[in-house]
């Protein structure tokens, strides 16, 4: 008998061979795409020779093609991120690498009004503080995004906004390397973001987020600042929840004033309160793994750091990261539920069906756990009087499955 294991490798080894011939028959039009996108280019300003001198040079990468055509099946449960987002190799390195740099981090504090173990956090996150940088070539590599695929007008405008950065002389393209996906630099910046936010902090009429630390600290605090960080100010703690509590209020779009949360009984570290927070300043509470995980209060530098990366888990790993970096408690009093997992994209369309087939609207079935979703499976749970956390896990699943 063949092993699920086994059927499984072969599927998708069966998988990868396939997109690779399918990724190398669809680069055979890229010279047609480059003559039909020098018009556009030329609108938006791009020199004709500066576009013609470097798309002569940009070739179409099969890694993006297909990674840019592949869902992934299975989704990667929060806590699997956060044991390698903050995992104590992270830490140690991040409060090591802060350290060497602690005159620039504290000048770019001062300047920008962003906490210097969050500027920390991101670079650690983003390229294992400055050690993983990527080596794909920008240019090809936003210019294969906008020739095919699912992401083509996000290719577009990265593909400009990369040739402006070269017309303009912030970088050349022996530097321009990064992601796969078009993201650049120590603190990954995409090149509309770079042409946005990147600042030249050290004063050489360059924007260098590969090798000048004051232009990558600065121009991911200018990032930060601007989407409305503020210094000295939280982005977030773990609290817990009393048994009554309204999972249904438990999203960034529900914001009442910590006293009211707590009057909710909702329980906040006493450290905290009084000297970090007003009891006046509004927050929100989220759950990212349901009613049977941690419980999270947190603020408008929450959602700045999101801005940055719109993940929760994202936002959450750099949130833990600086407290770990700057010496405060980031490890949790409530355990993740390991024993649960997150759903296949098979099993995400199936709770879906389901939901659908039981009277509550999910919206299209296409495994994307969005809003839609999580309202008809709050409602569901609410009917069932289960906690209406909106949490889609395997769990969830089997009791919907059953009912």
């Amino acid at each position: 008998m063949i092993s699920f294991a086994t059927a499984l490798l072969a599927t998708i080894l069966t998988g990868n061979a396939a997109a690779a011939g399918s990724a190398a028959q669809s680069t055979e039009n890229f010279d047609d795409f480059r003559s039909e996108f020098r018009q556009e280019a030329i609108g938006q300003g791009i020199d004709p020779a500066v576009y013609d001198r470097e798309m002569r040079a940009a070739t179409p990468l099969a890694v993006v093609l297909e990674r840019n055509s592949n869902q992934p099946e299975f989704s990667r449960p929060i806590w699997a991120y956060l044991d390698s987002a903050v995992s104590d190799t992270r830490i140690a390195n991040g409060i090591a690498a802060t350290q060497r740099q602690a005159a620039q981090l504290d000048a770019i504090e001062a300047e920008y009004g962003v906490d210097k173990e969050i500027i920390g956090a991101i670079w650690g996150l983003e390229s294992s503080y400055g050690a993983i940088l990527g080596d794909y070539d920008i240019i090809s590599a936003t210019a294969t995004l906008a020739y095919q695929g699912r992401r083509q007008s996000y290719g577009r405008s990265q593909l400009i906004g990369a040739l402006k950065i070269l017309q303009n002389g912030y970088a050349d393209r022996s530097q321009l390397k990064g992601s796969w996906a078009g993201a650049m630099g120590q603190t990954q910046f995409i090149p509309t973001t770079y042409l946005s936010y990147a600042v030249d902090e050290d004063g050489d009429g360059k924007r260098d987020l590969w090798g000048s630390y004051g232009d990558v600290f600065a121009s991911t605090a200018n990032y930060l600042s601007r989407s409305g960080y503020e210094v000295n100010a939280p982005w977030g703690f773990e609290v817990r929840l009393p048994q009554d509590f309204d999972y249904a209020t438990a999203n960034l779009q529900t914001k009442r004033s910590v006293g009211e949360w707590l009057s909710r009984g909702v329980e906040a570290p006493a450290a905290r309160l009084g000297k970090t927070v007003d009891l006046n300043t509004t927050a929100s509470i989220i759950v990212p793994a349901g009613a049977a995980g941690p419980a999270f209060m947190v603020f408008d530098n929450f959602r700045a750091i999101m801005r940055y990366n719109n993940s929760t888990a994202y936002a959450l790993g750099i949130g833990l990261l600086s407290d770990a970096i700057a010496g405060r408690q980031s490890a949790l009093s409530t355990q993740w539920p390991r024993d649960d997992r997150s759903l296949s994209l098979t099993e995400r369309k199936s709770l879906q069906q389901t939901l659908k087939e039981r009277g509550y609207d999910p919206g299209p079935v296409d495994g994307i756990i969005g809003a839609g979703t999580k309202a008809a499976l709050r409602a569901w749970q609410r009917d069932q009087g289960l906690p209406a956390d909106g949490y889609a896990s395997a769990r969830t699943l089997s009791v919907l499955s059953m009912n």
